[in-house]
């Protein structure tokens, strides 16, 4: 910690004297893949997986839907998928224009080397966090 003298001042018979205080921390900057996923990446991330080449925002919705009934707004699919990518755990690559779409293409989505690695990760971390408690078989 480093402190820095800002001000001084008189009011009355006293002298006040400002401070400011500077603190350096010794970081070190995580790889993405060191921390597990968020239950909503790893959600969208094992849908994306489980598409294989027809994953896009809508089928990625629809197929977190069918398989544990959790109705997720377009919009948080979109998001998580684009946060997905910029930590390198999904690539996209644009689909052919369609007239039902007004001839925009579907962005399609698949998982990279770093994104299974992830989820490879995270169900260590959740089988480790687990092992050894009761109740969780139901019995």
């Amino acid at each position: 910690m480093n402190m820095t003298v800002t001000s001084t001042h008189r009011i009355g018979h006293r002298i006040v004297i400002g401070f400011r205080y500077h603190f350096f921390y010794n970081t070190v900057e995580m790889v993405a893949s060191e921390e597990p996923l968020g239950s909503l990446e790893h959600v969208v991330l094992l849908a994306v997986m489980r598409l294989r080449t027809k994953a896009y925002g809508v089928t990625v919705r629809q197929e977190i839907a069918r398989v544990t009934g959790r109705d997720l707004a377009i919009g948080a699919v979109y998001t998580t998928l684009s946060r997905l990518e910029s930590k390198g755990f999904v690539k996209s690559r644009a689909g052919e224009p369609t007239m039902e779409r007004g001839g925009r293409a579907k962005r399609y989505f698949d998982v990279t080397a770093d994104g299974r690695q992830a989820l490879r990760h995270t169900r260590d971390v959740f089988q480790k966090m687990s092992a050894g408690l009761r109740g969780l078989r139901g019995t």
